[in-house]
Parts: structure tokens; sequence; C-alpha cells
């Protein structure tokens, strides 16, 4: 309820939302996801109980929207840390720039300076301890977007407070798995990789499991040093009567193998295809009439 107040006001005029204690602590104590949402789930509508909301089991999966809810209690660096580089305890340095534009005069003559780092990486981790080469890996967070309709309904509702128990979703929203991975992610990864694997380094990447599991079936290695991509996927788990996420699998893969799991899928056959072609044609459907330029005589 009192997020939802809080939702009501002026965007100049709210406070920064503190995450609940010891879900993020002292890396990232406030919220800066636009509503407060980092984490939906499905639900169901009972018939016994008059319409009230009941979450579902079939599956009983949360999704994560907020990269800031993987970093729960300080745990993901920490695994990440001990995984990839030996260290339990690694320095955290943020969103390092690793593209620079082209910067250009007008002339078109390269200038000495530029004014800003494109393509950021979430995160580096660095090994603590001093040596001559610094040992570190690269990190990206990957939440998942959704679609449908903003949260703006649903607080409106709570601040109402005219129904007992979890009202059902005003409005209808699923995770967009296709626009996460494919669409963001993947990009990314092919972006950054190749860099990473000349320089003789690793990505790994932060998921969760329903992420993980809307991903295709990858072949993996067999040992850290013969990866690319290193996939720490993270699980929701109720503890003490609250729900944790908190590491779970680590799946080792080259970038190759990491593509075609967010790729997610095969191409159909030549025949198919043109049967497709040939049937939107006889509906109409996305066909583009010729148009008769006039030329001059």
């Amino acid at each position: 309820m009192t997020l939802a107040q809080l939702q009501a006001l002026p965007k100049s005029e709210r406070d920064r939302m503190v995450c609940p204690p010891g879900l993020v602590g002292d890396l990232h104590p406030f919220c800066n996801k636009e509503g407060g949402v980092c984490s939906i789930r499905k639900y169901v509508r009972s018939v016994e109980t008059d319409g009230q909301a009941w979450i579902s089991t079939l599956p009983n999966e949360l999704v994560t929207v907020c990269p800031s809810r993987f970093l729960e209690a300080g745990r993901l660096f920490s695994w990440i840390g001990e995984t990839m580089l030996g260290a339990s305890s690694p320095v955290v340095v943020g969103e390092v720039g690793f593209l620079t534009p082209p910067m250009t005069d007008a002339n078109d003559e390269p200038t000495k300076t530029r004014k800003e780092d494109v393509g950021r990486i979430d995160n580096i981790l660095v090994a603590p301890e001093e040596t001559e080469r610094l040992e570190w890996c690269a990190l990206e967070i990957q939440a998942v977007y959704f679609s449908g309709s903003g949260m703006g309904t649903e607080y409106a509702r709570l601040r109402e407070g005219e129904e007992t128990g979890i009202p059902f979703p005003v409005g209808q929203r699923r995770p967009d798995f296709r626009s996460s991975g494919p669409k963001r992610l993947m990009p990314q990864l092919q972006i950054k990789v190749p860099t990473l694997r000349r320089w003789g380094k690793k990505m790994a990447v932060v998921v969760d499991e329903a992420f993980f599991g809307a991903m295709g079936k990858m072949d993996t290695v067999n040992d850290v040093s013969n990866c690319d991509v290193a996939w720490f996927v993270m699980k929701y788990q109720e503890v003490g009567g609250e729900i944790a996420l908190l590491p779970h699998e680590v799946h080792l893969t080259t970038l190759e193998r990491a593509v075609e799991g967010l790729t997610c899928g095969e191409p159909v056959s030549l025949g198919e295809f043109e049967k497709r072609i040939i049937a939107k044609i006889k509906r109409g459907s996305g066909a583009v009439q010729p148009v008769e330029v006039p030329t001059d005589q």
C-alpha cells in the first residue's frame, strides 16, 4: 500500500524507494526500476472464492524484470568471483566503457578526443590480489522485459483498498524472452565477447532460471579455461517465509553455442517457407502492390 501511494505522487516529488531490508544491502539500497517491480509471476482466478487471485502452480516460476534484483545480499559477485577468478571477494567496478565512437570534425578528419564511451559492460570483477597483470572478468546482468500494460492500473487498485487478499491483476502482462534474449543480450555478446576472447578474458552472464529455461539447448565445455561465456543461473526459493534469489547453476559455453541458445529456433524448409509466402499472397496479407513511377521523357 505504501508503494502504491508513493506511485501516485508526481515523479519529481517521489523519494527514492528503498529496497526491502536484506534484498540488495549496501550494494544497491535504492530501487531504480520505474514502477518499483523487480519480479512478476503468473496468477489464476479462483471461481470458488468470487474471483480472488491465486498464485499459479503450472508453472510456479518468478521472472526477474529488474537487474538490481540479482544483487540480493551480495551473493552474486562472490559466486562469480570464486568461480571465474578464485576470489570470493572481488573488487567490483561498474559500467566500464568498452567502445568509443569514431569522432570526426567538419572535414571528416578523426579528432584527438572522444566525448563519451559507448557499449558499456555492466560490471568488471577484479581479483583483489595485486599482481603484475590484472586478473578480471566481465559481467552482464540480464533481466527480462515484460510486454503488456504498465503497473499504474495495479497501483490505482491497491490505493482504493476495497479488496481483501490478493487482487487479480487488472492488466495483462507476460515476460518477453524474445526481446530480452535475441534482440538485446545476443548483440551485446556478439559485440563484446570476440574482443574479450582475443584478450584472453571471459564473459559472465547472469540470468534467472526462467530466462535460461526459455533458451535453446547449448553444448557446454568442461572448464572455465575453455569457455567464452559462463552462464550464472539464479533460482527463486522460499527461505524463512520469504522468497530469495539464490545461486543455482553454472553453464560454460562458447560464443557460438551461446548464440544458438539465444536464437532458440531452427529454420523451416525452403518448401515450407514458400508455402507461407503463397498463403500470405492469397490472403492479401503483407503483400506490397507494385506502383508505377513516372519517368522523365
